[in-house]
């Protein structure tokens, strides 16, 4: 990829004037990016926030006559006229795109001036994930272990919550794990492994230990559910089922009108990690994200071990019952 904004040759900028519309310019600067291999998330992205800027003034506008107080204007209307929440992570990249697509008019000749460049970019702080306390943790546990240990005994509900509390991995993660994934005997404990059939994710993989406690509901699980070579052989939605009645039966939900999620359990089990003194290289290849990704969680980690941020006791984690 070129300079983020610089034209490429082929771009398709000669064919375009002060006079073009916004609906074409868009168009050629979908295949300006797609030349340029732009992610093809980035592409649909940015294709997405171009059409809202046409909804909003006009796809048949001449890109000559949008000016900084109409991209100001456009922006306001997202952030507090449009009736949609628009989240900071939305609207920074939706300012992003338009000084991308300005710029690149501007720079290619199309436009004299760059009606973008003077737009602030605002920053604003996400709100930080909810996660779970240590007494929401127990009280989840202890009824994921009567569901496990009751007569008509169902292991997979605590089978689930431990190993996503031990290992932090992602939903899609845990839904990819095969049986040959998991090591029961290795010297510093069983360990699965996040493997990745996508060749550019595959630095992503690793190995997630998980504490030895946790064979005995697994093997339970397994003699009882036989899932083959799969672990959790069913819909990403059915396991959100089996999180979101733990958190009903643990009356976790009087907190949280959605329960508990895997997101909720990568986060909680990630502060844990840290509040007992895990270290920090370990825990970012622990959560599989870049060094530049976690600049940003390890602030937001940092930030939820506040004492004011939940009621965290100073436990140690949390064991199967």
């Amino acid at each position: 990829m070129s300079e983020e904004g610089s034209p490429a040759p082929g771009s398709g900028l000669a064919a375009l004037t002060a006079s073009t519309t916004l609906l074409q310019a868009a168009e050629t600067f979908v295949l300006y990016m797609a030349n340029e291999a732009f992610s093809p998330h980035t592409i649909r992205s940015f294709r997405s926030d171009l059409r809202l800027l046409g909804d909003f003034c006009g796809h048949d506008r001449p890109i000559g006559r949008i000016a900084t107080a109409d991209l100001n204007q456009f922006l306001h209307y997202l952030l507090h006229e449009r009736g949609v929440p628009c989240s900071p992570k939305s609207y920074a990249r939706r300012v992003t795109t338009l000084k991308v697509f300005f710029k690149w008019l501007h720079k290619g000749g199309v436009l004299p001036e760059d009606p973008a460049a003077p737009v602030i970019q605002r920053s604003v702080s996400p709100p930080l994930p909810e996660i779970l306390t240590d007494e929401e943790v127990e009280r989840a546990l202890a009824v994921t272990y009567a569901m496990w240990t009751a007569d008509k005994p169902d292991p997979r509900p605590h089978l689930l919550l431990n190993l996503l509390l031990d290992t932090v991995m992602k939903k899609a993660e845990c839904m990819a794990i095969r049986l040959e994934h998991i090591e029961r005997h290795a010297a510093g404990g069983p360990w699965v492994q996040i493997r990745y059939d996508n060749p550019a994710r595959k630095t992503k993989e690793r190995k997630l230990t998980f504490r030895p406690e946790v064979l005995d509901v697994l093997d339970d699980y397994l003699a009882q559910y036989r899932p083959g070579e799969v672990l959790f052989p069913c819909t990403p939605r059915n396991l959100e089922y089996v999180l979101s009645e733990v958190a009903e039966r643990a009356e976790i939900r009087k907190r949280m009108k959605k329960g508990i999620s895997f997101e909720m359990l990568r986060w909680t089990g990630a502060v844990r990690d840290y509040r007992h003194g895990m270290d920090e290289v370990r825990l970012r290849q622990k959560l599989g994200i870049s060094d530049v990704t976690w600049q940003e969680t390890q602030k937001k980690i940092k930030a939820l071990t506040s004492p004011d941020v939940g009621s965290q006791a100073d436990a140690a984690p949390s064991g199967v019952s």
